[in-house]
């Protein structure tokens, strides 16, 4: 599928949304600053959210344990005064334009659609929560646009309907994110394995939407095929908010890009060879073993087993081949130690 600038797929980059969420604490300036480290820290995009308390929580919700005293209030309250200014959108994507980096927002109203639409947004990124709200996925999909659904606490049934939904409304492409919707949530409920899982049973790009602490699992992500991946950050952990705390900070952000960059190289192609040109320049020769003479040998002497030992380095005779030296004579002086080819036999 194609995300803005960059194709995603097998074999391809990971594709590295940098989650800003409402860690902006509605100070335009964080907003503007979240973006300008997201960018440094070569993420493909940066993405904020799009909603409001009312629209998108009724009165009557029940508060939230998890947040402890933030849990205190109403949670479209809350919610309220979390929210990004819309006003910002416009402001934010030009800064992302300048930045190098692509502006993204999830969507939780149809409203929030329309504006970002109008803002000529890559993708519409739906939230784990709103994954079974097929009429809103059917909106998003009608503008035409590529779809990255989040599937926490989803059911395979309920990725299906999604996925349907999506591409019956006319979204061009969809992918899909594993996700454990807790804040933070514990490595045991991750279940990375259903990365290639899902890859297999739909067909679609798959990656992982990671809210552990750290960014040990995001990269563990990367060997199991996710093709994007998506991570809360933050400038400063310590303040307050609901995002703050489970975020990683700008160094560790620049610090699981150039790791998601290493794995990706490390994989390789999983065709076993012999050594790669680098390990030829060196240590292909002087670090493997070979059969070296035990003692010295004079010219003319017939080679018993107790004359020949296996050392470093390893550009003389293979050792798998030293009973088949017993019995032959040397053909020059040998020295103690000497590296044994065939021309000295």
């Amino acid at each position: 599928m194609k995300l803005g600038r960059r194709e995603v797929g097998p074999g391809l980059p990971c594709y590295v949304i940098a989650e800003a969420g409402a860690n902006h604490d509605r100070d335009l300036d964080v907003a503007r600053r979240l973006i300008d480290v997201a960018a440094d820290a070569g993420a493909d995009a940066v993405k904020f959210q799009t909603y409001s308390g009312r629209t998108l929580y009724s009165t009557k919700t029940p508060r939230f344990d998890y947040l402890g005293e933030l849990g205190a209030r109403p949670a479209h309250e809350l919610l309220d005064d979390l929210a990004l200014p819309r006003e910002w959108q416009p402001i934010l994507a030009a800064h992302c334009r300048n930045a190098g980096i692509e502006f993204l927002s999830s969507p939780f109203d149809r409203a929030a659609i329309d504006e970002l639409d109008a803002l000529d947004v890559a993708a519409f990124k739906i939230a784990s929560f709103e994954l079974v709200d097929i009429p809103l996925i059917e909106y998003a999909a009608s503008k035409g646009r590529p779809l990255v659904l989040s599937t926490g606490m989803a059911t395979l049934g309920e990725i299906e309907d999604a996925i349907d939904a999506a591409r019956g409304a006319g979204s061009p492409d969809v992918a899909l994110l594993q996700c454990a919707s807790l804040y933070p949530s514990p490595p045991h409920i991750m279940n990375l394995r259903t990365i290639p899982t899902m890859a297999a049973t739909f067909g679609v790009p798959v990656g992982l939407s990671d809210h552990t602490l750290g960014i040990h699992v995001a990269t563990a992500a990367i060997a199991l095929g996710a093709q994007l991946l998506e991570k809360h950050f933050t400038l400063d952990r310590t303040r307050t908010g609901p995002d703050h705390p489970f975020a990683i900070e700008p160094g560790e952000l620049t610090d699981l890009v150039a790791h998601v960059r290493d794995v990706e190289a490390a994989l390789g192609n999983g065709v076993k060879r012999g050594p790669s040109d680098e390990e030829r320049v060196e240590m292909y020769a002087k670090a493997r073993r070979s059969v070296v003479a035990a003692c010295a040998i004079p010219a003319g002497t017939r080679i018993s087993r107790e004359m020949l030992t296996v050392k470093r380095p390893g550009h003389g005779i293979a050792p798998k081949l030293i009973e088949a030296l017993v019995g032959r004579t040397a053909s020059i002086d040998i020295d103690d130690d000497d590296v044994l080819t065939w021309e000295m036999l």
